[in-house]
Order: C-alpha cells, then sequence, then structure tokens
C-alpha cells in the first residue's frame, strides 16, 4: 500500500522529514499544518502539497496515514496525541518531549489507539554504529569499560535570537544537551546500556537572553559497572564534529560522525579491515557542528522506512516510544543533578522542577 504524510510543523527540519518521504516509492507526502497559516502556505507551495488552516482538518484525512512532528520540543505532546486518537501513526523528531510526563503522555495514547510511534535518532541507523552495537552483541569489546560522547558545537547568538522558543525550558526543554547532543546520548545509551547514576556541572558562558545551558559535562555509571562522560556545548567555536568513544577490556572504536576514527580489538577478524576501510570519510556533511542546516536526511529516510515495515509487520518501530523516552530522562537526569550539586539515580522518581535555575549559578 501507499502511505499518505502529513508534517505538522513546518520549520527548518520538516525539509529534511519532506525530503526523506520523497525518497520512499511507497511514501506520498499530502499536507502539512502550522499555527501561522502562512507558514503552512509558503511550505505547502514549496512542497506541492496541501496547507491545512486547522490540525483536526488534516487528521480528519482518511488518505493520512502517519503524521511526523516538527514542532518546538515542547511542543510534541499536543499534536501526537491528537494524531494518535485520530488513528495516525506518529513520527515525532528529538526529542520525544521536553519532560517525563509529557513523553509518558504520547506513548500512552499511542498505545491506546494501537499506532505505533517512532522518535527520531537517525544516527543509530548510520553504518558505524551498527558496526559498533553488532560488535558489542558479539562480545568483542570483553567487559565494557567506558563509554563518551563529545558534542562540541557552536551556535550563534543569532540562532537563538531567531526564534523565541529556542533556549527556553518550555519549549527547548534545554539547551546544548536536550537540543544538540540528544543524538549523542541517544546512541552512548543504545551502545552502553542503561544508566545508573550521574552526576554534572552545566553553564551559560557563551550567549545571552537564553535560559539554559550551553556548556554541559556529565559522569555517567552504567548499569554494567562500566563508566562514561558527555560533553556537549554550543558554545565551541568553530565546531566539531560528534564523537563517541566506545572502550572495553578486548577492544576500542572511535566514531565521528559518520566515520569510524579507530578500530582495534584484541582478536582482529577478517572483516576489520574492510569495516574501517569502508567506514572511514564517510561523513558528507558538517555534521551539524557549526551549521544547523549542514545534515543529511539518509538516516530520517532510514527511520520513515523502518515505521512502515513495522506497520506492515505489526511490530514495535526500532526506536519507538520508551527509546525515545530513555534520552530524554538522561538529560533531565543531568540538569537535575547539576542544578543540586548531588548525584542521581535512575529511575528518576519525578520530573525535576528546574524553574529559576540559571546553569552555573
Amino acid at each position: 500500500m501507499a502511505f499518505g504524510f502529513g508534517i505538522i510543523g513546518t520549520g527548518m527540519i520538516a525539509e529534511f522529514h519532506a525530503k526523506a518521504i520523497a525518497d520512499i516509492p511507497d511514501a506520498k507526502l499530502i499536507g502539512c499544518y502550522n499555527r501561522t497559516t502562512e507558514k503552512a502556505k509558503n511550505f505547502a507551495e514549496a512542497q506541492g502539497i496541501t496547507a491545512y488552516e486547522t490540525l483536526e482538518e488534516m487528521l480528519a484525512n482518511p488518505d493520512i496515514h502517519v503524521v511526523t512532528i516538527c514542532t518546538a520540543s515542547g511542543a510534541h505532546m499536543e499534536p501526537g496525541v491528537a494524531a494518535a486518537k485520530a488513528g495516525k501513526h506518529v513520527i515525532i523528531e528529538k526529542p520525544l518531549d521536553v519532560t517525563l510526563a509529557r513523553c509518558d503522555a504520547i506513548i500512552n495514547a499511542c498505545r491506546e489507539n494501537n499506532v505505533k510511534l517512532a522518535t527520531i535518532f537517525p544516527s543509530r541507523f548510520h553504518g558505524p554504529s551498527t558496526e559498533i552495537k553488532k560488535a558489542i552483541t558479539d562480545g568483542r569489546f570483553g567487559t565494557l569499560s567506558l563509554g563518551d560522547a563529545y558534542v562540541k558545537w557552536f551556535r550563534t547568538q543569532a540562532y537563538y535570537d531567531s526564534g523565541a522558543w529556542r533556549g527556553t525550558w518550555q519549549l527547548d526543554g534545554g539547551g546544548a544537551l536536550m537540543n544538540q547532543a540528544i543524538h549523542s546520548v541517544d546512541l552512548l545509551c543504545w551502545l552502553m546500556g542503561d544508566v545508573q547514576s550521574i552526576t554534572a556541572n552545566c553553564s551559560l558562558i557563551g550567549h545571552e537572553r537564553i535560559e539554559v545551558e550551553d556548556v554541559a559535562v556529565a559522569s555517567l555509571k552504567f548499569k554494567n559497572g562500566a563508566l562514561g562522560t558527555i560533553e556537549a556545548s554550543t558554545a565551541v567555536y568553530p565546531g566539531y564534529l560528534k564523537r563517541i568513544e566506545i572502550h572495553g577490556t578486548k577492544g576500542s572504536a572511535v566514531m565521528e560522525e559518520e566515520d569510524i576514527k579507530s578500530w582495534d580489538f584484541a582478536e582482529p577478524t577478517e572483516e576489520d579491515e574492510a569495516i574501517k576501510k569502508r567506514l572511514a570519510g564517510k561523513t558528507e556533511t558538517g555534521g551539524g557542528a557549526a551549521d544547523p542546516k549542514a545534515i543529511g536526511h539518509h538516516g530520517h529516510r532510514a527511520q520513515f522506512e523502518d515505521l512502515l515495515a513495522a506497520v506492515k509487520e505489526d511490530r514495535e518501530p526500532a526506536i519507538n516510544g520508551p527509546e525515545g523516552r530513555r534520552s530524554v530522562e538522561v538529560i533531565l537526569a543531568i540538569y537535575q543533578a547539576a542544578a543540586t550539586g548531588q548525584r542521581v539515580d535512575f529511575p528518576l522518581e519525578k520530573d525535576p522542577d528546574l524553574s529559576g535555575w540559571t546553569p552555573g549559578k
């Protein structure tokens, strides 16, 4: 069958969703909705689709089977729940939402209405990610010892000034961690396993007129006993490709964006040289390090295809609601640890109260 798509929210990331849909043979973008009608009309005209004046009107179209949500991060729940109640499958751009309560409302609505839910984390579909995951599953790393994620990016003050929602707790949900580094947080936890406890520090150093952090450092203890770190910033000029390092007693692997930088194991195999050769120099964009638009849409396409396969096969998508929720919980725990100066253990009992907290103060 051909799947009809609708997009909710027509900002920058919606363009990448539209490109991904266009690349899928059995998918077709039909319409879009934005609270600002003029923005919806401009997007619709560029894509050759219908701009709906109300969300209800778009969700009532029986030819739309899947909706992708590209609104501000803290405004994902309302359209997500509405889409689920309308019987539409739901794809939500990262993060799932910015609080655990709001994430749970989306997850529950999709479960209750028997629709599929996917959270966008395209980095999991990149070649280095899948090869490292396979090597971990095959036991090639031995006992995992260290897992580190580094996202040292740069955003100008103009970037934060470009939208009233940017850099706010309510709609951005946080700063360098929740908006930019969440891809690497998800990837680190997918590879290393669940987190047991966190200590952290966050600061606001390089920007003005925002509520959230632009520098963060966290120390993690994973449930399997391994340790790790997360470093994230939007105040590192000129901005560098994100980096993941996975280490164990019998092997290490380092990936930088979509490139394998190190692939060293105590027990090498015949495939190792081929893997290093195949996955070196694969990064074709700036990875968003300095320019939010400098990303590809191939990871989105792979994830959209997985959602459609999940519908056909009646299975869970690879990155479903609970998977999307996990990185939000980790980031909220980092904020709680930084705000209180205390170690935070998992699972979180409730959403931390970050009102009135200025990172670094």
